[in-house]
C-alpha cells in the first residue's frame, strides 16, 4: 500500500460521522495548557492506525499531559495538512512523503509504523497463465493513478524477465472487483486488508511480493510531522512520538489488544470485526517490527532504496515543478530523534 487509495473502504456516511464524533469526544485530556496536537488521518480508521487508537484508548497521550485531536479524513491529504500547519502530525506513506518533501513540503517522517512493503501484485489464484510477474506482459492492470505505481510495476516485471509492457485502467477502489470479476488481470493489493478480505469472501488471490523480485523494500506507513512545529515544541514532540510509538509497540506485541482498541474507539464502523483482528495479527507478525523487535525506527538505507528509485526514474519534481536533477539527501527525509531510547 504505497498509497492510501489501496486500502480505502467504502463505508456508510453515518458510520464515518459517528466514528469522527466518538474520536473527537474521546481525545480530550486533562492538559491545562490549552495546546492541542492535531493528527490527520489518511482515510477512515483502519489497522494502519491501530497504534494511535491504543495510545488514545489506554491513556498514553493523557499520561504524557498531551491533548490530542484526531482529524477525520476529508479529501485533503495529511501531507498537505501537515505542511500547511493545519495538523502537527499525520499518517503518510514513503512514496507520498517523498513526493511531498521533494516538492518543498516542510514535513519530516518521525516514525515508521510498518517496516516493510505491505502491498504487492495481486492476481486471482486460479489464473494458471500468470505464474510470475513476467506473465503480466500484455495484461490489463486495474490501478489507482498513484505517482510511481506504473514504474514500480514495470521494474518488478522487468526484474523477472518481462518487458514491463501492460495496459492500465484507473479504477480506484473498483480495481479489486474488476480483478475478482475478470474484467482486469491484476492490481495492487494491501495484504492485511484486501488480502484477508478476499480470502474471507471466497475469492482467493495469489500475490507477488516486490522484494522477491529484486525491488527495494520500503516503509509502507510513516508518520509525518511539521518541521516548524517540531523545532518550536521539541519536548511536546518527543512526548507525542514516544506515546504513539508505545501504542504501536503494544499493537505489534499484542495484536488482539490492538485490534480491540481500534474497534472500541470506532463503534459501528467495522461490519466484520474478525477482519480487523486478522489484519492486525498479520501486520504484527510480518510488518511492524524491525529485526530487534522494535516499532518505529527508520534507516537511511531503506529511504534511499525506494525513494532513490523514484528519483532515478525522473518521477520527483522540485518546488518549481521541474524534475529533480540532484538526488536528495535521504537522511533529511526522516528523523529518529523523538523516538524512545532502546
Amino acid at each position: 500500500m504505497t498509497s492510501v487509495s489501496r486500502l480505502r473502504r467504502v463505508l456508510a456516511t453515518s458510520a464515518i460521522v459517528a466514528s469522527a464524533m466518538s474520536i473527537l469526544t474521546g481525545c480530550a485530556s486533562s492538559d491545562d495548557s490549552g495546546d492541542t496536537i492535531r493528527f490527520a488521518l489518511d482515510w477512515t480508521p483502519n489497522t494502519n492506525h491501530t497504534g494511535l487508537y491504543v495510545a488514545l484508548q489506554e491513556g498514553f497521550f493523557s499520561d504524557a499531559g498531551l491533548n490530542v485531536e484526531v482529524l477525520p479524513y476529508n479529501n485533503t491529504s495529511p501531507d498537505t495538512l501537515v505542511d500547511a500547519g493545519n495538523a502537527e502530525f499525520g499518517t503518510s506513506f514513503q512514496d507520498s512523503a517523498t513526493f511531498s518533501r521533494a516538492a518543498g513540503a516542510q514535513t519530516v517522517s518521525v516514525l515508521a509504523p510498518l517496516q516493510h512493503w505491505a502491498t504487492g501484485i495481486g492476481v486471482k489464484a486460479d489464473r494458471a497463465d500468470i505464474a510470475s510477474p513476467k506473465d503480466l506482459d500484455g495484461k490489463t492492470y486495474a490501478g489507482f493513478g498513484d505517482p510511481g505505481e506504473r514504474e514500480t510495476l514495470r521494474q518488478v516485471i522487468r526484474n523477472n524477465g518481462g518487458t514491463g509492457d501492460f495496459e492500465t485502467v484507473v479504477l480506484g477502489t473498483s480495481a479489486y472487483e474488476a480483478v475478482y470479476g475478470g474484467q482486469a488481470d491484476f492490481t495492487v493489493s494491501y495484504f492485511a486488508w484486501e488480502g484477508v478480505e478476499a480470502a474471507r469472501r471466497g475469492t482467493p488471490m495469489r500475490y507477488f511480493h516486490y522484494t522477491d523480485f529484486g525491488f527495494p523494500d520500503a516503509y509502507a506507513i510513516v508518520v509525518n510531522g511539521n518541521e516548524k512545529w517540531l523545532a518550536e515544541h521539541p519536548e511536546q514532540a518527543r512526548k507525542f512520538v514516544q506515546a504513539l510509538q508505545r501504542g504501536y509497540q503494544v499493537a505489534a506485541d499484542d495484536p488482539d489488544r490492538g485490534a480491540q482498541a481500534l474497534i472500541a474507539a470506532n463503534p459501528g464502523v467495522f461490519s466484520d470485526e474478525e477482519l480487523v483482528v486478522e489484519s492486525q495479527r498479520m501486520l504484527a507478525a510480518d510488518y511492524m517490527k524491525d529485526a530487534s523487535g522494535r516499532v518505529g525506527n527508520q534507516t537511511r538505507e531503506l529511504w534511499a532504496g525506494y525513494s532513490g528509485f523514484l528519483y532515478e526514474h525522473g518521477l520527483l519534481a522540485g518546488p518549481d515543478g521541474k524534475p529533480l536533477t540532484t538526488e536528495p539527501d535521504w537522511s533529511t527525509y526522516f528523523t529518529d530523534e523523538y523516538l524512545a531510547t532502546p
